[in-house]
């Protein structure tokens, strides 16, 4: 067996323990089925391909990078009763529930911890998640100022289709993206390729169109898949 292949089993093996996983239950939460040929094929020697270790690493809480060296620290670890949690950075942006929010700036200001499997199980990339703070009333009641988004960026496609008007408001996702006054989150419909409704829960804000041209860029951010809510006496 080749030193490399020896030590890459070696070090997924010691995670796989450390995180109370059998080999047939990293198999599933890498490749959605209880399988252990990947990792026996790397036991006997084989390269795996990088899409397979991307699987494993992900499933490991491991990132899989190709590339120049990175400086910093790498990515902190969080292990509770057994369970793994990533953290996803809140980002110093506003996204607002009414007219626009301009952000000159955009960095990392804290960090919030979701569980792995439950990211993989929304189908959230640990790498594509982000969260941003709400200011504004117009998604109230369902979202209320200062509540925190958790922003899917890879969910950026929204399908051509057109509900009742009754149906709207309950049944459109929401979405934040870039308007000409800046970020929002909003409740979002495609009536046609170069239309978007642009919909708010609170009744006193009325729907809005955009007309977007044909082959421009699309103005979301990503889907919203998840908030947080502070209640204040």
């Amino acid at each position: 067996m080749k030193r490399e292949a020896t030590d890459l089993y070696a070090q997924i093996e010691a995670r796989r323990v450390e995180l109370g996983l059998t080999q047939a239950e990293l198999g599933f939460r890498a490749f959605g089925k209880a399988e252990t040929s990947a990792i026996q094929n790397i036991k006997r020697g084989s390269s795996p391909s990088f899409e397979r270790m991307g699987a494993l690493a992900e499933a490991l809480g491991y990132d899989l990078y190709f590339g120049p060296p990175r400086d910093g620290a790498p990515v902190a670890q969080m292990l509770v009763d057994g369970a793994e949690y990533a953290h996803i950075p809140l980002h110093d942006a506003s996204l607002a529930a009414g007219g626009g929010s301009e952000n000159d700036s955009e960095h990392v200001i804290d960090e919030l911890a979701f569980r792995r499997d439950w990211l993989k199980k929304q189908g959230i990339s640990t790498s594509a998640a982000c969260l941003a703070r709400v200011r504004g009333e117009s998604m109230l009641p369902t979202i209320a100022p200062g509540d925190v988004v958790l922003i899917d960026t890879r969910q950026r496609n929204l399908p051509i289709r057109s509900l009742p008007d009754t149906e709207v408001r309950h049944r459109a996702p929401i979405y934040a993206l870039r308007g000409a006054d800046g970020a929002q989150v909003k409740r979002l419909l495609r009536p046609s390729e170069d239309q978007l409704m642009v919909i708010s829960d609170n009744p006193d804000y009325l729907p809005q169109v955009l007309n977007l041209a044909l082959g421009s860029s699309s103005p979301i951010i990503g889907k919203v898949v998840w908030w947080g809510h502070t209640v204040k006496e």
